[in-house]
């Protein structure tokens, strides 16, 4: 018997009493001298935690990567007047009070933020209310200050002035020590509620540009801090309009600083089919060209407020969801829109088109991760139904708001878009190890990343050639799916002859939402000539059976939309598949991606109707059904 031995026979044989004083007294020197002998020491041959020697990722991080503060020219210039430093702290869970004074709070926080405010005319709301003296000194921003001290009409005539200037790329003002002032600033706040492992604020802004009012707007994110991140300036839009000089100042940004930096195109779906065009400034794309794109725009945001770009149903017209939240009749300057633009729009037929592309040049342009985020400009990140503070400082919940104007069209000018049409989307999800900058700006890269239209629906895929039925209840489902598998964002090349990819999916409920109705592979090919999509049901809720892959019936609705409620009575909190190709041909390029579907329940108008009192036009939807949609794996031959 050893000394430790001894000493625990003695103590335990002790009075109850005895004992614990005897340990509140000798406690702290027992600590210092409690040491193992040399025949208790352990040496195993494999480590006996079956997690020490596990780098994948374990958990998934909700945020929003396109988000606006006050000092975003669209923003602060019309009521915003919440800077950064509110989004972060709103982001975190912080109870705040809105640009006209309504308290607001997130159900839950987020667990990153990007402040992506426009790199065009950064912080001019704020030198303006400032009368900052290099502005003034310029004709334009006398003009602009008296405009704004006027307000009212002059104050819209003189924001929509400046917002012009986006369309152009031609500033009247710009001054290379303000501008550098202004994101040191910017850099400054994020680096204040940025705290590794609880909360990730991000180094990031937008790139603006919008020729003839074509949306080729994109997020440029870094990876890194202040040390880094103070060596630039943004590269913005009044720089370039073209998307081949971000690209040249990221590899730049990269090769100077030995940092990472990637960027995210969004809304595509209002760029009149310029964003995935086949032609490059009139020229037929390159392999150098698409080579640059894939390197640094691994993602596309295809659901935000503005509309989702996922799939339109011209597009798709046997997928019964594709009409989702759909903004498909201009550009963001208000010029109509063609039905031949579609195909160059969403993200769906993109993914079809590069796999097209890739035959002929080698690589392919547009192979996207996907997420989802905001483009809110009320400093708030508010996606869900029931909690929406709109996309505009004056679309704040109110009774008329539903009805406000969004977007004339520019050459009759009617109204476009209507307020009622923007929708409470969405969320950026992130598989990752932990909460922090590096780890979770590298999931991004490497695709392993999945949006949502507003609800924290889990979902997580792999894909393999060798998975079978039961593997998809393993407690050890990750590991066997990174082991034998490749997971969302990944690649699959030529497997063992007679076999087709097999997907293991597992989906999980917002534990504070609505419950699931399906989940579905979404599946596009090339056959050497033409591109094709199929959609199958995978798994179905209420013991639904799947004939002719499809659920046999839809699941129905709870929603009470007079009372802007419905129960989880219907659906299920977690659905799981196994689900092998069965039209699979080994010589064919292919994408698989995930989109899940929760049951309907009340939209954002439904809450306002109810909470104002107000009888809505019947063309306003009441009801929606959230959901998510993973980024794709690939199959190459």
């Amino acid at each position: 018997m050893n000394r430790q031995q001894k000493y625990l026979t003695a103590l335990f044989n002790l009075p109850i009493f005895t004992a614990a004083v005897l340990i509140l007294l000798v406690g702290p020197a027992l600590a210092q001298e409690w040491t193992l002998d040399e025949d208790q020491r352990v040496e195993q041959p494999q480590p006996y935690s079956p997690f020490v020697d596990q780098h994948f990722s374990q958990q998934v991080f909700f945020g929003d990567t396109h988000h606006h503060s006050s000092l975003s020219m669209d923003s602060g210039l019309i009521g915003n007047r919440l800077g950064p430093e509110v989004s972060f702290r709103f982001a975190r869970g912080e109870e705040m009070r809105t640009s006209h004074g309504q308290r607001v709070k997130l159900n839950r926080p987020l667990d990153f933020l990007v402040v992506s405010d426009h790199a065009e005319y950064l912080g001019i709301a704020e030198l303006l209310s400032a009368a900052d003296p290099t502005l003034l000194a310029t004709e334009a921003g006398r003009k602009w200050y008296e405009a704004m001290k006027a307000g009212g009409e002059a104050g819209w005539d003189m924001t929509i002035e400046i917002a012009n200037e986006f369309t152009t790329g031609e500033p009247s003002f710009r001054d290379p020590t303000t501008e550098r002032t202004v994101w040191d600033r910017v850099v400054d706040i994020a680096s204040q509620y940025n705290e590794p492992g609880k909360f990730t604020a991000f180094n990031g802004y937008e790139y603006t540009p919008a020729p003839d009012g074509n949306n080729l707007h994109r997020v440029v994110i870094l990876r890194d801090g202040p040390d880094r991140a103070k060596q630039i300036v943004p590269f913005s839009g009044f720089d370039s309009g073209d998307p081949e000089d971000l690209w040249a100042f990221m590899a730049d940004y990269e090769k100077n600083t030995g940092g990472q930096i990637l960027a995210i195109p969004h809304n595509p779906n209002l760029s009149n089919g310029v964003m995935f065009a086949e032609t490059v400034n009139g020229r037929r794309m390159s392999r150098d060209y698409a080579e640059r794109r894939t390197r640094w725009e691994p993602l596309l945001e295809i659901t935000q407020m503005k509309g989702d770009s996922e799939a339109h149903p011209i597009l798709s017209p046997e997928d019964e969801f594709a009409d989702y939240e759909t903004w498909d009749v201009g550009n963001l300057g208000g010029v109509p829109k063609d039905e031949e633009m579609l195909q160059y729009e969403y993200a769906r037929s993109a993914l079809r088109l590069g796999l097209k592309l890739e035959d002929r040049l080698g690589v392919n342009p547009f192979k996207f991760g996907m997420i989802g985020s905001s483009d809110t400009h009320t400093s708030m990140s508010t996606m869900r139904e029931d909690n929406f503070f709109g996309k505009l400082p004056h679309y704040e919940p109110s009774a008329t708001r539903y009805n406000e104007m969004l977007l004339r069209n520019i050459e009759t000018g009617e109204i476009m878009f209507s307020a009622w049409q923007t929708a409470a989307s969405g969320v950026a999800a992130v598989w990752a190890r932990e909460n922090t900058r590096e780890s979770l700006f590298d999931a991004m890269a490497r695709k392993e990343v999945y949006g949502t239209s507003g609800s924290r629906i889990t979902v997580r895929v792999f894909a393999g050639w060798d998975f079978e039925p039961e593997e998809v209840e393993r407690q050890d489902f990750a590991k066997q799916g990174y082991a034998r598998g490749v997971p969302m964002g990944g690649d699959l090349t030529n497997g063992p002859a007679g076999k087709a990819p097999s997907f293991m999916i597992r989906a999980l409920r917002d534990p504070d939402n609505a419950n699931l109705d399906r989940v579905q592979v979404i599946k596009g090919w090339f056959d050497g000539r033409e591109t094709h999509e199929r959609i199958y049901d995978v798994a179905c809720s209420d013991d639904r059976a799947i004939a002719d892959r499809r659920c046999d019936r839809e699941v129905g609705s709870t929603v009470d939309v007079a009372d802007a409620s419905y129960t989880n009575t219907i659906g299920d909190p977690m659905l799981t598949a196994h689900w092998e190709d069965p039209d699979f041909d080994p010589d064919q390029r292919a994408f698989y991606y995930v989109r899940v579907i929760e049951i309907p329940k009340p939209r954002w108008t439904a809450y306002d109707a109810k909470f104002f009192g107000v009888d809505m036009p019947d063309e306003v939807p009441m009801t929606v059904q959230d959901r998510a949609y993973t980024s794709p794996i690939w199959y190459t031959p």
